[in-house]
């Protein structure tokens, strides 16, 4: 991309946050620098943070340094602006900020914190998740409502511990004050009330709250209210130990970008397998609340975002999130609609050209014909697929341009692997692990003839190869047959010594890691 097309493309600001750190610091000049020391009135504090921020350029910016053993510190290679700064560290309260510019030295004065409570407000959410207390092991399984309280399909305490991490963690930063306050929510008589209607608002409220009836729901309401009711009565976690040692090295640089409501889910800003290309170059990421590719240039400090397309009106595609109006109103949105996501872009990956590859929705559920039963595409001649929830999208930033590829199969994550067909490999189906040979198709534009996918049958019976009948998920085993395995599929790896993709399947409970093998005449061969 040239300046000039680099340029235009960055006329327009936006804002959520992106980061990267330096180990090694670029040589510079001393006046892009920020320097000084950070002391209380009992002298001067090591491994505390000083963040400088500004509001002067396109995006919003910030660097984090660490002071050393006797307070000092060093902002290095700041772009010319003025600057907030300020400090903050495990043991104090957060310092006034101080305006100061690049080439300055300062002093900043902060003071240390009157209380373990006042203390602990700056500590990271992990430790105030950590007083969250699961119920006792001897508890499981559960007996359900006319027993315990527990659902009976939680068998033991690391299913339960592990339904916080995939029914809340997922999306929530669980442990940040908002999560445990409940002090906005004083016209309830009790937390546990509170609680109950706190899973309930906002557009999302009625996922939320399916998924905390999965831990049987007064249980699980009991669990969250005695957590923020130990914490409003003052109890709060161990103290984090302050950065020691090259953890003093770190330099945090940060731009905000996209929206006040857009979920940043991932970001991509070279090739995986060959982490030169696109050096020094844009960063992408994908908002999948509002269906944006967000770019930006770090060097400038300019964001952009893009719409993410699809082959069919917007209208005609449901949004990953509910948008129907009636739900119960949000503390920060009231009954605004704020997230709306047919496309749904969910994860980018960058290929050899530098082009950003997406899994994200191009049309409806329902498949082509030539994905189902009776077509004469050999993956679905041996496996048909009748639906698919996202589909593949790749943006050329050289050509400022989209392909929409459509798949038979339901992608989540991808992954490049290390072959000469650049083959890209998707989770995100139940059924089956799906691929595309980007080579073949950049020769032929063909998404038919580019695809493929197997079911993950495991060769039980121990003869070296899939064959049919099986036994289907549910059923009763067979040991003379093979055994199909199902389940959604949530993160798919390549292997680059064998070629053969593997994929983590996250329910139920444990979850397991499948590999499969295409052999040399995909799907036939394939062998789980």
């Amino acid at each position: 991309m040239t300046d000039g097309i680099r340029i235009s493309l960055f006329a327009v600001a936006a804002t959520a946050l992106l980061a990267t750190s330096l180990i090694a610091r670029q040589p510079g000049s001393a006046d892009q620098d920020l320097s000084g020391v950070v002391q209380t009135p009992a002298g001067v504090e090591a491994g505390v943070w000083v963040i400088a921020e500004t509001d002067d350029l396109d995006t919003r910016f910030r660097k984090i340094v660490v002071t050393d053993d006797d307070g000092r510190f060093l902002v290095p290679d700041l772009p010319a602006a003025s600057y907030r700064v300020w400090v903050r560290g495990y043991g104090l309260l957060d310092s006034e900020p101080v305006a100061a510019e690049p080439g300055q030295t300062v002093t900043l004065d902060v003071v240390a914190a009157g209380t373990p409570q006042e203390a602990a407000r700056v500590y990271p959410a992990n430790y105030w998740y950590s007083l969250l207390e699961p119920p006792a092991a001897d508890e499981f399984p559960g007996t359900g409502e006319d027993g315990n309280g527990i659902s009976p399909r939680l068998q033991s305490q690391a299913a339960w511990v592990d339904l916080t991490k995939q029914g809340c963690q997922l999306c929530h930063q669980m442990g940040n004050r908002f999560t445990f306050d409940t002090s906005h929510l004083s016209q309830f008589d009790s937390t546990i009330e509170a609680w109950d209607h706190r899973i309930t608002f906002g557009q999302r409220g009625s996922q939320m709250s399916g998924a905390l009836t999965r831990f049987g729901r007064q249980r699980g309401l009991g669990m969250f209210a005695d957590w923020s009711d130990r914490i409003a009565a003052g109890e709060v976690p161990e103290a984090p130990p302050r950065p020691q040692g090259v953890e003093r090295n770190l330099v945090l640089t940060m731009w905000d970008w996209a929206g006040e409501t857009s979920y940043m889910h991932d970001e991509v800003t070279t090739d995986k397998r060959n982490p030169t290309v696109n050096p020094d170059g844009l960063v992408y990421g994908v908002s999948i609340t509002n269906d944006k590719l967000v770019i930006t240039d770090v060097a400038r400090h300019q964001s952009i975002e893009l719409d993410v397309p699809l082959r069919e009106p917007r209208e005609m595609v449901p949004s990953m999130f509910p948008t129907a109006p009636g739900f119960e109103p949000s503390p920060s949105w009231g009954e605004e609609i704020i997230f709306d996501a047919p496309a749904n872009p969910h994860n980018p990956m960058m290929d050899a050209q530098g082009r950003v590859w997406l899994t994200s929705t191009v049309r409806r559920r329902d498949n082509p014909d030539w994905c189902k039963a009776g077509s004469d595409h050999p993956s679905a001649a041996y496996f048909p697929v009748s639906r698919s929830g996202r589909q593949i999208s790749a943006y050329d930033p050289e050509r400022q341009s989209w392909l929409l590829i459509d798949s038979c199969y339901a992608t989540h994550h991808l992954q490049f692997g290390e072959d000469a067909a650049d083959t890209l490999w998707f989770s995100g189906d139940a059924n089956v692990v799906g691929w595309l040979d980007t080579k073949l198709y950049d020769e032929t534009q063909d998404e038919r003839a580019s695809q493929g996918w197997c079911p993950t049958v495991i060769d039980t019976n121990g003869d070296g190869r899939i064959t049919r009948p099986w036994n289907e998920p549910g059923e009763a085993v067979d040991p003379a047959l093979d055994t199909r395995d199902a389940g959604f599929a949530y993160g798919v790896i390549a292997s680059p010594a064998d070629g053969s993709a593997w994929i983590a399947r996250t329910g139920p409970f444990p979850g397991r890691l499948v590999r499969l093998d295409r052999g040399d005449n995909p799907p036939e061969t394939c062998i789980a």
